[in-house]
């Protein structure tokens, strides 16, 4: 069906279009507010990462525990030992040991090792039988089983706790972020329109995709894995593009409905709105959907699932504003303008603000297009020192329980006693023989001999008085170990060929230092090569975000490229040009560059953090860029299409680049800047966002759309196409008749070929 016999159907079908839409809506309304309880906070690792099958093979043959929370004790007038204080303990944590999915418990009162040097600080490692992004489960039943005890403060704290935290936290940031958002996108509508009919339907149309939206993610979250992290994105590109769609429908209806007269004005201007307007709308929606399926392409649930969730809002949007807003709008007509509070008055093609300005840089295009290009350039290039890392607790207000027992931990015990390298070695033979108990005694001493190594744990580690001599001796013995202890760690430590080392470092797992390690452990060279015959995998800690960093980013080329060949494409047979759509790319990445700058300036450097409120991470969350990017390639080209269309439709009429370049930017400046204005109001508002990550996705989307229809489309856009000139539209002739069978490229075009 084309753009033109859609709209002639909108028209005549227009109650039963809404009667539908509103069937969809009210099946939708049960559904949509459980969609954030079926998303989990997970989705950062890969089970074919080395990290993570180290870390398997340990579970696996070890019976090691795939995850585990902890329990942090403060006190300002007990000390940790005396019987005050393990009475206080006691009391609080006795049923801890029984809550569902508690396989053990580490005590402190065992491990001297858990207790602060002032002993005011001590922690419990309470280990799980789920898999970490499962592990959240376990949280609140555990929680209930903790009782106040005066004098004693406990925490909970691990990644269980975390990804639970993040949970609860998102979704308080939602509700924060519509509170702020959507009375300043009522009244931007209300200042453009100057009616509250007019404005109100924008609004609506975004609200109804949004909500339909939630109730799609829900049921796909019933399906596979979805990140909680899709909530806030689902959000922001539902209201934002079903906003800014409806508004560039409206927008074009009213102008429609402005130049023409007798009974069939309303539906006229319906029809040329779908067959122009929502041939925009679907070309435009097209890009931003092709670049979140990029997002689909990774492996990582976390991007993939941004990548589904996103295509359902998209998908949604473009429905919502090119079936649902034409059959209102054909039911309202006239009335579209009612409830007005200030007259606005639509002169297409009349010579105002925008087409002064075009003309303007069209006469100095390379004094243009210089010193805004280095603007540009410029702010990108505090990305050239980015730090890639994954999330941690640091990305949390301080506030969330499970920062601040992150916080107390770091600062009593180090970093790095929560971020352990976990090596799964592999013996030829069984690993307690005398001859591979000299290859692990030696291995292990060298490891420890490493600068950046505390300690290491393993069976060969018990005692430090113990001899390499003793220990053959202590392992060979035909009843095993005669001490407890000792038989105890080796039957943790050690099963036939495999053995465990547990490797602690003074850092973070985010920490370069860290990486740089796990990178000497599996070169297999140096000083830290493992002995001959010997095979080594890395795993925990420093070891899964290297892994993850690596993983993203060797992937990353192949969405981008995808990306990128298929927005061209689209953008080739929507506006038959072989340059524009090459030129169009090439502005959408300097605005998505200067994004990337400021999210490293700001959230890297800290720049801003006071009035922001947040700590400074120090890096940048390694799938941030990866979904900003696919995010803002999509909004970026969606205003290039706005813009060009109508560039198009001029070109197309008069022959005359300079004039249709005038014209297009003229029709579409100001309707571009107020959708433009809607993303901002929506993206920024997520700047009050508790939890870092949704903080910096929604700045650095406000940054990028803002310098985009701004910067670029008022500077940039009319400075190279007046540098280019005829060649902007240059398409092979064939190309360009084989095209206008399937796809009228003017309103003189669909009214030939309707007569």
């Amino acid at each position: 069906m084309s753009f033109d016999r859609l709209g002639r159907f909108t028209v005549r079908r227009r109650w039963w279009i809404v009667a539908a839409w509103a069937a969809l809506i009210l099946l939708a309304l049960p559904f949509a507010p459980r969609a954030p309880g079926a998303l989990s906070a997970g989705g950062f690792i890969l089970d074919d990462l080395e990290s993570v099958r180290a870390e398997q093979t340990l579970v696996r043959e070890l019976g090691a525990s795939p995850s585990a929370f902890v329990l942090v004790y403060t006190s300002d007038t007990l000390r940790a030992g005396t019987p005050a204080w393990i009475a206080a303990v006691t009391a609080a944590t006795g049923g801890i040991a029984t809550s569902p999915h508690v396989t053990r418990v580490q005590s402190h009162l065992l491990a001297p090792a858990q207790v602060s040097a002032d002993g005011q600080t001590a922690y419990d490692v309470v280990f799980l039988d789920l898999p970490p992004d499962a592990s959240p489960a376990a949280i609140p039943p555990a929680a209930a089983r903790l009782h106040e005890v005066p004098g004693l403060r406990v925490r909970i704290g691990g990644g269980p706790a975390f990804y639970g935290d993040v949970q609860s936290v998102t979704e308080t940031d939602l509700r924060r972020s519509e509170i702020i958002s959507l009375p300043l996108a009522a009244l931007a509508l209300l200042a453009v329109f100057g009616s509250v009919v007019a404005a109100g339907i924008p609004l609506a149309i975004g609200g109804a995709a949004v909500l339909i939206a939630l109730a799609g993610i829900w049921l796909v979250a019933t399906i596979m894995p979805m990140s909680i992290f899709v909530l806030n994105l689902a959000t922001l590109l539902g209201l934002g593009l079903g906003v800014d769609y409806s508004l560039l429908m409206t927008s074009r209806f009213r102008e429609e409905l402005a130049h023409r007269t007798g009974p069939d004005r309303v539906a006229e201007s319906v029809r040329v709105t779908v067959a122009t307007a929502g041939r925009a709308v679907f070309f435009s929606g097209l890009t931003v959907l092709l670049g979140l399926l990029g997002l689909v392409l990774f492996e990582f649930m976390i991007l993939r699932s941004v990548g589904i969730a996103g295509a359902i809002v998209v998908g949604l949007a473009v429905a919502a504003a090119t079936t649902l807003l034409p059959a209102v709008l054909a039911i309202l007509g006239t009335r579209v303008d009612a409830l007005a509070v200030r007259r606005v008055t639509v002169q297409p093609g009349t010579d105002g603000p925008w087409a002064r300005l075009a003309r303007r840089v069209m006469r100095h295009p390379v004094r243009v297009l210089v010193p805004t290009l280095a603007i540009l350039l410029v702010l990108g290039v505090p990305f050239l020192h980015v730090r890639f890392n994954a999330p941690d607790a640091t990305i949390l207000p301080s506030s969330v329980p499970s920062r601040e027992a992150y916080d107390i931990l770091a600062a009593k015990f180090g970093e790095g006693e929560f971020a352990p390298l976990e090596l799964a070695i592999r013996t030829q033979g069984d690993a307690t023989t005398p001859a591979n108990i000299a290859l692990l005694y030696d291995y292990s001493r060298r490891l420890a001999a490493d600068p950046r190594v505390v300690r290491v744990g393993s069976l060969v580690n018990v005692d430090p008085r113990l001899t390499l001599t003793q220990y053959q001796l202590l392992y060979a013995a035909p009843a095993g170990p005669p001490d407890r202890f000792v038989a105890a760690v080796l039957s943790g430590s050690s099963k036939g060929n495999l053995a465990a080392f547990t490797v602690i470092t003074p850092f973070s797992s985010n920490a370069e230092e860290g990486r740089a390690l796990v990178r000497d452990l599996r070169s297999g060279v140096g000083p830290l090569a493992p002995p001959p015959g010997v095979t080594v995998q890395v795993g925990g800690g420093a070891a899964d975000v290297e892994d993850v960093v690596t993983r993203v980013w060797s992937d990353f080329p192949r969405t981008a490229a995808f990306i990128i060949v298929t927005t061209l494409l689209v953008l080739f047979v929507l506006l038959r040009s072989v340059v524009l759509p090459i030129k169009a790319l090439i502005m959408n990445t300097l605005s998505i560059v200067a994004s990337f700058g400021a999210l490293v300036w700001i959230f890297q450097d800290g720049n801003l953090s006071a009035p922001l409120g947040f700590g400074p991470l120090g890096f940048v969350e390694t799938t941030q860029p990866v979904i900003l990017f696919c995010v803002l390639f999509g909004l970026s080209m969606d205003y290039e299409v706005f813009l060009l269309t109508r560039m198009k439709e001029a070109w197309d009429k008069t022959g005359d680049n300079t004039e249709a370049v005038a014209r297009g930017l003229e029709r579409s400046g100001r309707i571009v800047s107020s959708a433009a204005l809607i993303v901002v109001l929506v993206a920024g508002s997520f700047a009050f966002a508790d939890i870092v990550l949704i903080k910096a996705l929604g700045l650095g989307v406000a940054i990028a759309v803002a310098l985009d229809a701004t910067v670029v489309r008022a500077l940039l856009v009319p400075a190279t196409m007046r540098l280019l000139g005829r060649w902007n539209w240059w398409v092979p002739a064939r190309l360009d008749r084989a095209l206008g069978r399937f796809l009228p490229k003017t309103e003189a075009e669909i009214e030939e070929a309707n007569r």
